[in-house]
């Protein structure tokens, strides 16, 4: 069996492999291990430095003549509420996000299912099994958190729980300083795009709720159309090599 050191972790380098959001560009990456009565801690000095989480390993781009991926969180104090974003919120009042241990369901993994073969039918991800879904769940040695979305009921007010069909979810962990957004998915169709900037603008309201002032949302790739949609939610500080400074 191999044995990670929890308190002086190593740190390790991929091969070049092709980027998946930019054509023609090679990526690699640096990771390392979260695991032991340390991950929490790690995990949290690491986010704070660029670095994303999946399953038991934190990682960041380290590519050698590229720097397009830039790490970003969403101040949530200041959050300006565009006209589009207020429309949304009404739009989907009727939705509520439940707290739940990290813990998969077949139900999750059929939503899971139909959003990558609408959204992502070429993607890396669709060849997942449901121990692969499984794992990528509950292989935390984090506070993570599943925050499953539906419709609003008569009960609601009481447990804090929707009902009906699951109309998304959210894989997040809860930092010392915010939110970080690890992997989230919903029901396709027309409301799609709307229902996922609605998670987004739960996980702000929740913050904000828990007295957390960001949300981390991943990385911003600059030329990537599919990672656009993160430069909408302002002010958002973005990681340099001076630190985090507010984007322009």
């Amino acid at each position: 069996m191999t044995r990670h050191p929890t308190e002086h972790p190593q740190f390790y380098l991929t091969a070049p492999a092709p980027c998946p959001y930019l054509d023609g560009r090679q990526e690699r990456k640096v990771f390392t291990h979260l695991i032991g009565h340390h991950a929490a801690a790690l995990n949290d000095v690491l986010t704070q430095g660029g670095f994303r989480r999946s399953q038991n390993i934190a990682y960041r781009p380290a590519c050698e003549n590229c720097r397009a991926c830039v790490s970003i969180r969403v101040r949530v104090a200041d959050f300006k509420w565009t006209k589009s974003f207020k429309r949304t919120w009404k739009q989907f009042k009727d939705v509520v996000g439940a707290r739940l241990p990290a813990s998969p369901s077949a139900e999750q993994y059929d939503l899971f299912r139909d959003y990558l073969q609408s959204r992502h039918e070429n993607g890396g991800m669709t060849e997942m099994s449901i121990l692969d879904y499984a794992m990528m769940v509950e292989d935390t040695h984090v506070d993570t958190m599943v925050l499953e979305y539906r419709r609003r009921g008569p009960d609601t007010f009481m447990t804090g729980t929707g009902e009906g069909p699951l109309l998304g979810v959210a894989l997040s962990d809860q930092l010392a300083d915010g939110l970080s957004m690890v992997y989230s998915f919903y029901e396709p169709g027309p409301e799609g795009d709307g229902l996922g900037t609605y998670m987004i603008l739960e996980h702000i309201e929740r913050a904000r709720r828990m007295r957390l002032p960001y949300v981390y949302l991943g990385y911003w790739v600059d030329g990537s159309p599919k990672m656009a949609y993160k430069a909408r939610f302002q002010p958002q500080e973005h990681l340099s090599g001076d630190g985090w400074i507010e984007a322009e």
